[in-house]
C-alpha cells in the first residue's frame, strides 16, 4: 500500500501526468460529476484556508474590508462596458429559467417553459459590473472615498480543457474592487496590491515572482493597465499567479458612478480590481514538489510536524504517548501545527509514505529504543534528509528547522528560475531557446502584430514588462524596429 502511494510518474517522463497523479494521491482534490469542476478535499481546502487567512490579514492591514455581492448578474450589466463583455462573453454560463416541473412524459424533471426569466442572468465570471452598479448607491461625495472592498467568492467561466486547480470552470478566489477620487490614487492602489501579492507569493508560498505590467493585448478586459506577478514552474512554463488592474473611469462611466469633489463639482471615480485564486495551489505544487509527492512550505502546510510512534506492545504505545504529549503541547504553544498519529489501523511504513506524499515539512519518529537512548528520528521533507537527534530541546530545534525549510524552498526555486532565465537578441535564437522552456528576455517593437506573430509561430506570449527590468533600448528581434526595452516571454499555463 505504501509503495502504491509513492508510485508516481516521474516529472521528467510526463510532467502533466505527474501533476494530475499528485493532486489525487496527496488528497488535495478530485474530479466532480460536473464537467470541468473539481471537489476540493479537506486537505486541499486546508491549504486554501491558510492562504486565505494570510491574504485576508494583508488586505485588512492595507485598509480593505470584506463584503459579499450576488452570484447572479443581469445580462444587461455586462453590455455596459464594451471591452469587458467582449472579454468574457464566450465564457459565460447563462440562467434562463427559474423553475423545474415533473416530466409529463415520464420520470424525472424538466425545465418549465412557462418559467422563463424576463432577463437572463449570468453566473458571475467576475464581479465588476454588479459591484459598480452597487457603488452608484454608495458613493456620492469625496468623503465616501476611497472605497476599499474585497470579497471572497466563487466564479464560473466555461473551460473546455481543464486541469485541477490550474484551470477549472468554477474556482474560488478573492476579488478586490476599489474606488478613488483621483487617477494617481487608483494607480497607486493597483501597484500596492501587486506588491501585496508578490510579498505573499515569496514570503509564504516560497515562490519567486517577476512583478510587471501586461502588454495591451494581454490586459484584463476593460482595464487601462494590468499588473501581474509571473512565476516559473519546474517544467519551464510560466504561471500568472495574480493580477491587479487599473480600470481608469471605464466602469464608473458605464454605471454612472459620480461624486461631488471638494469644489462641489461632479466627477467620475477612478477604479481598480485585483484577484488571486485557488490557482495558487497549483503554483505551489509545481514550484516545489518532487517525484515523491507534494512538498509544502511550512507557512502554508496544514500539518507542519507529524510525530509517528513505533511500538510493538500497548505498553510501549502508552509510554511513547506520555513522552510525546509535552512535546506536542510545547510545539503548539509556539504556534506550530502538529499531529501525533498513534492510530493503530495503519503501519508506520504506510504513515511515513502518506505524510511524505502530502508534503508535511517535518516528520518525527519515536520508538522504544529512542526512549531508552533519549533520541528521536527527524526527517525534513524538502531534502528527505534524516538524522537521529536528542529528544531534549526537540521543540526549539523543529521551530528553527521549519524556518530553514521555508528559506531553502525559496532559494531553491529562485536559483531554478535564474538558471532558466535567458537573454536573446535574434528571432532564430529565440525559437531555439523557447523550446527549452523558461523565461526569455528579448526586445519587441511594441506592436500587437509582432506579438501575435510570435505567439502563433512559437506558442510563447509576453508575460510582462518587468517593473525592474532592463530599460536599455534596442531593436526588435523579429522586425528590427526600435524597441524601448526587453520584455519577458514564456510559454504558459
Amino acid at each position: 500500500m505504501a509503495k502504491e502511494l509513492k508510485n508516481f510518474t516521474k516529472r521528467s517522463d510526463n510532467y502533466s501526468q505527474w501533476y494530475n497523479e499528485l493532486v489525487v494521491k496527496a488528497d488535495l482534490a478530485e474530479q466532480s460529476a460536473v464537467r470541468g469542476c473539481m471537489v476540493i478535499k479537506p486537505y486541499g481546502y486546508a491549504i486554501w484556508e491558510k492562504m486565505q487567512r494570510q491574504l485576508d490579514d494583508m488586505f485588512k492591514a492595507t485598509g480593505h474590508t470584506n463584503a459579499y455581492f450576488p452570484l447572479l448578474i443581469p445580462k444587461s450589466f455586462l453590455s455596459r462596458e464594451a471591452e469587458h463583455v467582449e472579454g468574457f462573453a464566450k465564457e459565460c454560463a447563462v440562467v434562463t429559467h427559474y423553475r423545474l416541473k415533473k416530466n409529463p412524459e415520464g420520470d424525472g424533471v424538466v425545465v418549465d417553459p412557462a418559467a422563463r426569466l424576463e432577463e437572463e442572468l449570468i453566473i458571475r465570471p467576475t464581479s465588476e459590473t454588479i459591484i459598480w452598479n452597487t457603488y452608484k448607491n454608495w458613493i456620492h461625495s469625496y468623503r465616501d472615498l476611497p472605497l476599499l472592498i474585497n470579497q471572497w467568492a466563487n466564479v464560473f467561466r466555461w473551460e473546455m480543457r481543464t486541469r485541477m486547480f490550474l484551470r477549472t470552470a468554477e474556482f474560488l478566489w478573492q476579488e478586490g474592487h476599489t474606488a478613488h477620487a483621483t487617477r494617481d490614487e487608483a494607480q497607486a492602489e493597483a501597484v500596492q496590491m501587486l506588491h501585496v501579492y508578490a510579498d505573499f507569493a515569496e514570503k509564504y508560498m516560497a515562490m519567486p515572482v517577476v512583478r510587471g505590467v501586461k502588454s495591451a493585448t494581454e490586459r484584463f478586459a476593460g482595464a487601462l493597465e494590468t499588473y501581474t506577478i509571473e512565476a516559473l514552474m519546474q517544467d519551464g512554463k510560466a504561471l500568472q499567479a495574480g493580477t491587479s488592474h487599473f480600470l481608469g473611469q471605464n466602469f464608473a462611466k458605464a454605471f454612472d458612478v459620480q461624486f461631488m469633489n471638494k469644489e462641489n463639482k461632479p466627477e467620475y471615480v477612478w477604479a481598480t480590481s485585483w484577484g488571486v485564486s485557488t490557482r495558487l495551489i497549483g503554483g505551489l505544487i509545481m514550484t516545489h514538489s518532487d517525484d515523491n509527492g507534494l512538498v509544502l512550505p511550512p507557512k502554508l502546510a496544514p500539518i507542519q510536524v507529524v510525530i509517528i510512534p513505533i511500538y510493538k506492545t500497548e505498553e510501549q504505545r502508552k509510554e511513547i504517548g506520555e513522552k510525546v504529549a509535552p512535546i506536542v503541547a510545547e510545539l503548539r504553544s509556539k504556534g506550530i501545527s502538529v499531529k501525533f498519529d498513534d492510530a493503530d489501523n495503519k503501519r508506520p511504513g504506510f504513515k511515513f509514505a502518506d505524510y511524505e506524499v502530502k508534503g508535511v515539512p517535518v516528520r518525527l519518529a519515536l520508538g522504544a529504543r529512542d526512549l531508552e537512548e533519549g533520541t528521536i528520528e527527524l526527517m525534513r521533507r524538502d531534502t528527505l534528509e534524516k538524522e537521529t537527534v536528542p529528544l531534549e530541546g526537540i521543540a526549539d530545534r523543529v521551530v528553527g528547522l521549519l524556518d530553514d525549510i521555508q528559506e531553502n524552498l525559496f532559494q531553491k526555486a529562485l536559483k531554478a528560475r535564474e538558471a532558466n532565465t535567458r537573454t536573446v537578441d535574434t528571432y532564430d535564437e529565440f525559437k531555439k531557446e523557447i523550446e527549452k522552456g523558461g523565461f526569455i528576455l528579448a526586445h519587441w517593437d511594441g506592436t500587437p502584430e509582432t506579438e501575435a506573430r510570435i505567439k502563433e509561430e512559437t506558442k510563447a506570449t509576453i508575460r510582462c514588462l518587468p517593473l525592474d527590468g532592463d530599460l536599455t533600448p534596442g531593436v526588435c528581434m523579429v522586425t528590427g524596429k526600435p524597441s524601448a526595452r526587453r520584455v519577458l516571454f514564456a510559454r504558459n499555463y
